[in-house]
């Protein structure tokens, strides 16, 4: 069993609490999925219970993690840069467990996860591999290990469909307890037997976290019902209580006025209305008590706030774009052929494929052709946002491209509504959490005059309180579409064209097909 007691944690750098007083425990066949906003502290909380002892350096902590006996099989959300340089069978010797582990029991382990039995020993880099190789070795080395309890971070990241719903049925299927990370809403809802939700309200000052022991999708249900329900009483008595407070004021501007025109010479009606008053002073505190009384309006975490403003719409009959590859490859490889593509006017188009048949090389290409179309304002958003992101720079020097105070007061204003505190648009950017990371790039986007998105992986690192926004952002964007994704909620709600890449190239996918992912 794990236990985790009385858990606080700080961030070191900007003295604020990300979380206070947290106790759960996980046991038995439990999946608990952490859920929260980018940057609240479930990846740090994650590392904490894999490792007290190695306590990331921007935090501080105190409570009690105790997992007597239990042997933790811990999933990074990412490979750290130097290790994706190495040669996969170098990756592999890394880890302990993997050099314990015979022949045998390896080939054994390759078949469940349906891995190519001799991947550990390929000397290929492991940046090279698909994003769902990369997490299904990861898995491989870590069931090396023999673990009786899963912590997984973010392991639904950059994986295709299938991989995806592999992924689903082994959490489901592996009999271990497990607490996980993910953004997919589709995978929480599979999957998740109960949710520690995580939230940093009032401009993250305040810390909160709910644990519930229910699956995902009625957490959420019951959660915006919750909030609806108390807006709507706090909303009603706050009507009623300026109502009452009008209605006050009038008879309380009624007594003053009568005592101001009474007579001295009329003594009765001064003491009558002396008692009015006396009356009326009363009704007065009897309200301020009821409006101490109120329904308080629901102290939660808001998704970020974020739209396109100004004309980004493309005339509907202009050929937005044109593909014609007898060959997309990467080196000697051939990842598909005759990938045809047209795009008119403001159309919408998602990409999806398997790991590795290419989407990301086709998105390049045609993010390198139309950079310099002189008809066209292209904006192009990478799996890895590093190549876009000067990560020693922090966000508001990323975003202050002009240098003059009015863009800079414009820009704490935009990070503001994106969630970021004032702390925060100072850090560096490589201190910045994945999800943050994607915001920025959404700000970027936002803030240029572009009329066509070029987006690989757009909601990927975003939560299910962002991600929805972004989901709008995108479908009700007047330009140009051109995205991949996995993200299957964006996928049913798409209104424009879903393309499939195979060997054979482009092909679209139907309704039916789709509804089926």
């Amino acid at each position: 069993m794990l236990s985790v007691r009385h858990l606080s944690i700080q961030h070191q750098k900007d003295l604020r609490e990300l979380v206070r007083d947290l106790s759960f425990t996980v046991s038995g066949r439990d999946r608990l999925a952490v859920i929260g906003e980018e940057g609240n502290g479930k990846s740090t909380l994650l590392k904490l219970i894999h490792d007290p002892a190695a306590a990331p350096a921007y935090c501080a902590w105190s409570g009690e993690i105790a997992a007597p006996g239990e042997a933790l099989g811990y999933l990074p959300q990412e490979i750290p840069a130097e290790e994706r340089m190495l040669p996969v069978y170098a990756f592999c010797m890394e880890h302990p467990a993997f050099l314990e582990t015979d022949a045998r029991e390896l080939r054994s382990l390759c078949a469940r996860l349906h891995l190519p039995s001799d991947l550990c020993y390929a000397e290929q880099p492991v940046q090279s591999l698909s994003g769902g190789e990369k997490v299904k070795l990861q898995l491989l080395l870590t069931l090396c290990g023999h673990p009786s309890m899963l912590l997984l971070d973010e392991p639904s990241n950059d994986l295709d469909l299938p991989t995806l719903r592999f992924l689903e049925d082994f959490i489901v299927g592996c009999g271990l307890p497990a607490v996980f990370i993910s953004h997919d809403e589709t995978l929480l809802t599979r999957t998740a037997t109960r949710v520690l939700h995580l939230e940093l309200a009032h401009y993250k000052k305040e810390p909160r976290w709910t644990l519930a022991n229910i699956p995902y999708a009625q957490y959420m249900d019951q959660r915006a019902q919750a909030i609806e329900k108390q807006e709507a009483m706090a909303q009603m008595e706050r009507r009623e209580a300026r109502a009452q407070q009008e209605r006050f004021l009038r008879i309380q501007q009624a007594v003053e006025h009568a005592q101001n025109a009474v007579s001295r010479q009329d003594p009765g009606t001064g003491r009558l209305l002396k008692k009015k008053m006396k009356a009326v002073k009363s009704l007065e505190k009897r309200f301020e008590r009821e409006q101490e009384n109120q329904t308080e309006r629901p102290n939660i975490e808001y998704a970020m706030d974020a739209s396109f403003s100004g004309d980004h719409s493309v005339p509907a009959g202009k050929r937005t774009l044109e593909v014609h590859l007898p060959r997309l490859t990467v080196g000697d490889r051939l990842l598909a052929e005759n990938v045809e593509l047209l795009m008119t006017g403001p159309e919408k188009v998602l990409i999806v494929g398997e790991n590795g048949c290419g989407k990301t090389t086709l998105l390049r290409r045609i993010a390198e052709e139309t950079a310099n179309r002189a008809d066209l304002r292209a904006a192009f958003m990478p799996q890895r946002y590093e190549e876009l992101l000067e990560e020693d720079r922090t966000p508001i020097q990323y975003l202050h491209t002009r240098g003059d105070k009015e863009q800079l007061t414009r820009l704490r204003t935009y990070l503001g509504a994106f969630k970021f505190t004032r702390e925060e648009m100072e850090h560096p950017i490589a201190a910045l959490s994945g999800g943050q990371k994607a915001k920025l790039l959404w700000l970027r986007m936002i803030l240029s005059d572009a009329n066509l998105l070029l987006l690989d992986e757009p909601t990927r690192n975003l939560s299910p309180l962002s991600a929805p926004v972004v989901r709008r952002l995108m479908c009700g964007f007047d330009g140009a579409i051109l995205a991949i994704t996995h993200d299957r909620v964006l996928i049913r709600a798409w209104p424009g064209r879903v393309l499939q890449l195979g060997k054979d190239g482009l092909s679209a996918l139907s309704r039916q097909q789709i509804e089926a992912l």
